[in-house]
């Protein structure tokens, strides 16, 4: 039977990120994606500013910014005529004042090559998990059907449901989530642009209606809100009714209408909202939204799903290395993510009382109290923009996974063979002698000196190092730190 260190299904934001964090530490993982490619309409595809700032520490910035992408500084509404600026992410310190909206596909294609780059990373296409393995009462790996039709069974000692808010691991753990009523659908479309006109996202809210919509570079992504449990009735109405009422709210012309041929054009999403009131069973994990489905108000289930990947990798990879995952482990992970998942979904049942159920029940007939402060005192959409943008407990990467570069300094996990030098911005893979778990004995040397900006957490095999910036002076080209195996401290300085 094949068997792997850990098994993630899904192979969406959580599940991508958390197979390129594991990778990283040297543990095996297998992730199982049940589409044959990154290609779905109307995923998220908000990326926040923590995201933005994991992927500088990634070293995967650079890549990210060369994506097709469009940015997002101001967050408007219009509500019953009054425009209001509900965040203004320009406010935020530090290098990303904005969101970034890009094509999910795309931000999952770059973890998927990052994690092709990791030799303990492997990424399975077209393979959906149909049953949990069990063994003792703790569940050992998965069955999963690949793109023939064939199952096959893949033992580990921890599997990780990131497969979304339908999560076939949970039901599979018979975990129940605490739902929470949610007043709406969404219908969702796309209008192609006549002309450039307006970047960014616009919301409308008033008596009877609410929509969003999001410039996309040619076209409109565009989320209309109907009344929960209400698609099969709206959608007898002529598809007519449908497109004139868009063209009321944003102005479009019946032209760029017309590309909304039928109902088939027009995309269901069923919103659930819940939180699971465990997370983990023995040898099993839910995260992102197989753990807590959350609202598309604010756009944040992406940027979530990936903060609860980090700190995923950081709690376990250590026990995973030595494959063994303590039931006490897997329950941290909760215990790290409930507070900013149930402050996110607080604030979203918030707006949907105060702006989303009076809207569809037409009774929203003027500025709410919040929204008017808002309009009053500017400086308040900082404040909604941090909470939006970054939120609380925002998670950084582990420092196995760090990008290091000069002048910075800490504990590192060193991974694989040596360069003959290390290059000015340098991974950790790419300064580390060794092997996944590093020489079997002895001490160490490295001619180079490495620095992070933060102590780093001890997984595994550590060296204390140091990067140099490269010059003429023979200190340069001295070697740096020798340092045992795994030992808490350096054996000699510079």
């Amino acid at each position: 039977m094949e068997r792997t260190g850990c098994v993630i299904a899904g192979g969406g934001p959580a599940g991508m990120m958390l197979g390129l964090l594991l990778a990283r530490a040297g543990v095996e993982v297998v992730v199982l994606e049940k589409h044959q490619d990154f290609l779905r309409d109307f995923r998220g595809d908000t990326v926040h500013p923590s995201t933005l700032r994991l992927l500088d520490e990634l070293g995967l910035g650079p890549q990210f910014a060369a994506l097709s992408r469009s940015v997002l500084e101001r967050m408007k509404m219009d509500i019953g005529g009054e425009t209001v600026i509900a965040a203004d992410f320009s406010k935020l310190r530090g290098p990303h004042r904005h969101i970034a909206m890009v094509p999910q596909s795309e931000f999952l294609g770059l973890l998927a090559k990052a994690g092709a780059d990791e030799p303990a990373f492997s990424l399975r296409m077209g393979a959906s998990v149909v049953s949990l393995r069990r063994d003792a009462g703790r569940v050992t790996g998965v069955r999963y059907r690949d793109e023939t039709g064939t199952i096959h069974e893949l033992a580990a000692p921890l599997t990780v449901g990131c497969d979304g808010r339908w999560s076939t691991v949970r039901q599979e753990l018979g975990l129940a989530l605490k739902e929470s009523e949610v007043p709406m659908d969404v219908w969702q479309v796309r209008v192609p642009k006549a002309e450039p006109g307006e970047q960014g996202v616009f919301a409308r809210f008033g008596p009877g209606y609410a929509s969003v919509t999001m410039d996309r570079g040619d076209y409109y992504q565009t989320s209309y809100l109907i009344p929960r449990g209400h698609n099969a009735q709206l959608r007898s109405a002529p598809i007519e009714d449908f497109r004139s009422r868009l063209g009321e709210l944003f102005g479009w012309t019946p032209t760029q209408l017309s590309a909304i041929r039928s109902w088939d054009d027009v995309k269901l999403l069923e919103v659930t909202m819940g939180l699971l009131p465990r997370w983990h069973a023995p040898g099993a994990l839910c995260i992102g939204d197989a753990a807590h489905p959350m609202s598309p108000v604010g756009g944040v289930g992406v940027n979530l799903a990936v903060q609860d990947a980090v700190a995923t990798a950081r709690l376990l990879a250590e026990p995973l290395r030595r494959g063994e995952i303590p039931v006490s482990r897997l329950a941290a992970v909760r215990r790290r993510r409930l507070l900013p998942t149930a402050a996110v979904q607080f604030n979203q049942r918030g707006e949907h009382d105060m702006l989303l159920r009076p809207a569809l029940a037409g009774t929203l007939n003027r500025l709410p109290t919040p929204m008017r402060a808002l309009q009053r005192f500017p400086a308040l959409s900082g404040l909604t923009a941090y909470l939006g943008g970054v939120g609380l407990r925002p998670e950084h990467a582990p420092a196995f996974c760090t990008t290091v570069r000069y002048g910075q300094s800490g504990w590192l996990n060193c991974r694989r063979a040596a360069h003959d030098g290390p290059p000015r911005t340098a991974t950790l893979a790419e300064l580390a002698p060794g092997g996944a778990r590093g020489p079997a004995s002895g001490p160490v040397r490295l001619a180079a000196r490495v620095r992070l900006r933060r102590p780093a957490a001890h997984v595994g095999p550590l060296w204390m190092v140091s990067l140099d910036q490269p010059g003429s002076d023979s200190q340069h080209h001295r070697p740096a730190v020798t340092a045992q195996l795994g030992s808490p401290e350096p054996e000699s300085g510079r």
